[in-house]
């Protein structure tokens, strides 16, 4: 006789091989019939991650580190010097986005002061008609 957590590991590794639909429907039902499961499902789907659009991320290989070495030297070397390359081009892009904030707030600045000079001076406060 195999254990519970078998038959849990099964149904979820099916769920899993038919895509977040399964998951979605399989909760909707057990929300109907028996609502604390769907609850539970719920819950278990948004700590695993299921419920995530980033399709890129695999909820099955938490445990790797996504730049763990590949065991292909070429390959690594290639993906670091990759990586060090947009690094520095998000600090340069970083370091004109910067600058441009900059430039925006000099010339929203500059504007103020121009209005500013342009207006009368103040001969300070005007009589109240009354």
């Amino acid at each position: 006789m195999q254990s519970p957590a078998h038959y849990l590991k099964s149904a979820e590794s099916w769920l899993d091989s038919k895509g977040k639909g399964a998951w979605i429907a399989t909760m909707i039902l057990a929300f109907i019939f028996i609502w604390p499961i769907g609850l539970a499902i719920l819950f278990y789907m948004i700590w695993s991650n299921r419920m995530s659009c980033n399709k890129s991320r695999s909820h099955r290989g938490w445990g790797r580190d996504r730049f763990a070495p590949t065991g292909n030297h070429a390959f690594d070397a290639y993906r670091e010097e990759t990586l060090k390359r947009l690094e520095e081009e998000q600090e340069a892009f970083q370091g004109f986005l910067d600058r441009l904030r900059q430039a925006k707030d000099k010339t929203e600045f500059d504007q103020f002061m121009d209005q500013r000079r342009s207006r009368p001076a103040d001969n300070g406060p005007e009589p109240q008609a009354g």
